[in-house]
């Protein structure tokens, strides 16, 4: 069997921005919902028996308190975050596997679901369906994938090297050098993807890499600058590290056999039924959030 892991939050950034606007008889927009819901149902449709959504229940998670900067709520489309609980209640309905986080996020419910059904040996292949780079670090050869379903690309292990330069086991090192800005952390000064890369794919782990730069022997900008802002950031950047390490350690389910599709719940026709009442606007192209 093949298992979808779905990034229920990104799944809705992604239709607010992409489908026109579709608002109930009250104003309450419901456009991105009915966009997930559909796209759900059309991977089902197409014979897709088992998967899990998770979502971010609340923006905020355990990092917040790690990391002040780290990213929140704040600038995110009042249409948009109104859709949150709306869209949790849709997949619920629909028979979805539904993980709602709140003190952890969506990505870590992700990574420990794919480590949790990678442990099945049923289970011929996981795809974690989320272009985001923090997942790469769940890659496990072919058989635990990530997937970009807006492109439709595959990667495996052999792929994320390709893109990033290093090993899946080496991206939380990598992202704590270069930073992230979309999860709100800036990474180390003179830290670029080249240098990064260069020095992880030899050495792996931030504590694997030399003081002394001359030992480094690989091809990277200023080694002796990296090394010193290195050594003067180690606290910070192995917070960084944390930050961008994913947590599989979350019990989501008892067995993949809990992932498996058995039809809509009674709740969803009546809500699939109000969903495709609600007044769609002409079609406009929204501006995402910087």
């Amino acid at each position: 069997m093949d298992v979808y892991l779905i990034d229920g939050t990104y799944e809705l950034f992604r239709h607010f921005y992409a489908v026109p606007s579709a608002r109930e008889a009250d104003g309450r927009e419901v456009g991105a919902v009915r966009g997930v819901l559909t796209s759900m149902l059309g991977m089902i449709n197409s014979g897709t028996r088992y998967l899990g959504v998770a979502t971010d229940h609340v923006i905020e998670s355990f990092r917040n308190r790690l990391w002040s900067g780290y990213k929140t709520g704040a600038g995110i489309d009042p249409d948009l975050y109104a859709q949150f609980a709306l869209l949790e209640e849709g997949l619920t309905a629909l028979g979805i596997a539904t993980w709602p986080m709140v003190e952890y996020e969506a990505d870590d419910a992700l990574a420990a679901a794919a480590a949790a059904a990678a442990r099945d040996p049923r289970v011929q292949r996981v795809i974690i369906c989320t272009p985001d780079k923090d997942l790469a670090q769940c890659v496990r050869g072919t058989r635990v994938v990530q997937m970009d379903r807006r492109s439709r690309a595959i990667r495996d292990e052999a792929g994320i090297i390709a893109k990033f330069g290093v090993a899946p086991v080496s991206i939380p090192d990598y992202l704590a050098l270069v930073g992230d800005t979309a999860d709100g952390y800036p990474g180390l000064q003179g830290w670029g993807a080249k240098s990064a890369s260069a020095v992880l794919a030899k050495f792996g782990h931030l504590e694997s890499i030399p003081a002394d730069w001359r030992t480094w022997g690989v091809n990277a900008t200023r080694p002796a600058a990296l090394a010193e802002t290195l050594e003067r950031e180690r606290d910070r950047v192995l917070l960084f590290r944390d930050l961008a390490t994913l947590r599989e350690d979350i019990p989501l389910f008892d067995s993949v056999d809990d992932l498996q599709w058995h039809g809509p719940t009674p709740a969803f026709a009546p809500l699939a039924a109000r969903l495709e009442a609600a007044i769609t606007a002409p079609a406009t192209r929204r501006a995402p959030r910087a």
